[in-house]
């Protein structure tokens, strides 16, 4: 049976991995706590954001965006103040702001979800050519900065090309599995998928 590679590295990626990374995602609460990683991640490693997930789940009150579009300045600095919290008041009064133009996202389409699977019609992108050229996947194509642009003139921070195409594999709108990974067949199987070609502009780091 095949593996993601970066995957193994350590137990807490391999449960990630498992469990989570590239399984379709149609709750909001789940959908903001993607976001929330991927935001928090910018210029850190993924292993770290994993390691401090509960710290972060306690500070923001199990990722509630209802709740967090509802902090102040009390809140900024109780959260800069918890042991083991990443301290960047950017980072958090983005999370906060995000908060709310997710609100407002739910307010037009119903709920986040909805409005963010919109660009597939519902369905799993399945990119022929990925992990087939020198075993490499891409970190940003056309997709990912259509809705990067969209949620950009929505108010969202954090949110750029790169950002959103990791938000698009973790939350499944996007497969990109290894082919010979067990969770590959998995979500084709228990999902609806459809093959697309290599999207324009797709950039390999």
């Amino acid at each position: 049976m095949g593996y993601c590679k970066w995957a193994d590295i350590n137990e807490r990626n391999k449960i990630y991995h498992d469990t989570e990374w590239g399984v379709p995602v149609h709750d909001d609460r789940k959908m903001f706590e993607h976001l929330f990683l991927e935001c928090m991640q910018c210029g850190l490693s993924w292993d770290l954001m994993l390691k401090k997930r509960e710290i972060f789940r306690n500070c923001f009150d199990g990722f509630d965006y209802d709740r967090i579009a509802e902090y102040d300045n009390s809140d900024i600095e109780r959260i800069l103040n918890t042991e083991d919290m990443i301290r960047s008041p950017r980072k958090i009064e983005a999370v906060i702001n995000n908060a709310k133009c997710f609100q407002k996202v739910r307010e037009e389409y119903g709920t986040f979800c909805d409005y963010i699977w919109s660009y597939t019609d519902g369905k799993t992108y399945l990119y022929t050519g990925h992990n087939k050229i020198n075993g490499k996947i891409p970190v940003s194509n056309g997709l990912s900065r259509r809705i990067s642009k969209d949620m950009k003139k929505r108010g969202f921070k954090y949110v750029g090309e790169i950002t959103i195409y990791s938000h698009l594999q973790a939350c499944g709108i996007i497969n990109d599995h290894d082919e010979t990974c067990f969770c590959y067949k998995k979500i084709i199987s228990n999902n609806p998928t459809v093959k697309k070609r290599r999207d324009n502009g797709e950039m390999f780091l």
